[in-house]
């Protein structure tokens, strides 16, 4: 799993916000697209994606898509 690649699969769950605006030290709770929708998305992907199963814990956990990152990556 790679961070490049993660990145793009989280920017797709968001209609407006697009990949370039994203980056390793976005807080994605800031965005203003951020909802618990796309929280319930980015779960969805990642568990799709990776095989990897997260809950709504270990987002409010993580500060920055870096930080999601790496709790998804140490499961």
């Amino acid at each position: 799993m790679e961070i490049k690649e993660f990145i793009e699969n989280f920017a797709e769950q968001f209609d407006d916000t697009t990949v370039d605006v994203l980056s390793v030290e976005t807080k994605f709770r800031e965005l203003d697209e951020w909802s618990s929708l796309i929280a319930l998305s980015v779960i969805a992907m990642v568990d799709e994606v990776y095989g990897i199963t997260i809950n709504g814990e270990d987002i409010r956990n993580s500060q920055t898509i870096g930080d999601l990152f790496n709790r998804i990556k140490n499961k």
